[in-house]
């Protein structure tokens, strides 16, 4: 499945040369024309993709990574089990090197998050990631279980 969603997340950047090349490659695997042919697959997944822009619908890019997920499926399935294993290592090494980095950042007062974030308030009492100002609630509570 990450074969799939690489393919669809590197189109239109500028990883996308070298990572449209390396996944060729890895189909290829030393068989030019094979490759060339890969080529051709992935520059009209990237041009559907590009044509549609930042609009793109997310049924498109879903349709998109089933598509090249099934396509690296099928592929692995029709290998040898002796080259399978390799093929599948040779994969995961190109798509961790391929992996956008990705920083989170935000400005002044600003909360930047890259993972999961939960953020609650009980008993009556405030919670927030950045709060601008004063918060005044009256009477606290008293900590324990809620009586109410």
């Amino acid at each position: 499945m990450a074969g799939g969603t690489a393919v669809v997340q590197a189109a239109g950047t500028t990883a996308w040369e070298g990572f449209r090349q390396a996944v060729a490659r890895w189909f290829g695997r030393g068989d030019d024309d094979r490759a060339r042919v890969e080529l051709e697959r992935l520059d009209r997944s990237a041009a559907d993709l590009t044509a549609a822009g930042n609009g793109a619908s997310d049924g498109l890019r879903i349709r998109q990574e089933a598509v090249w997920q099934t396509r690296f499926e099928q592929f692995l399935e029709a290998l040898p089990e002796a080259e399978r294993e390799q093929a599948a290592d040779a994969l995961r090494s190109l798509l961790a090197e391929q992996a956008p980095v990705t920083a989170v950042s935000a400005g002044d007062g600003g909360l930047a998050v890259g993972g999961d974030l939960e953020i609650r308030a009980d008993h009556g009492s405030v919670a927030g990631g950045v709060i601008h100002g004063g918060v005044s609630l009256g009477n606290p509570s008293q900590p324990g279980p809620d009586v109410s």
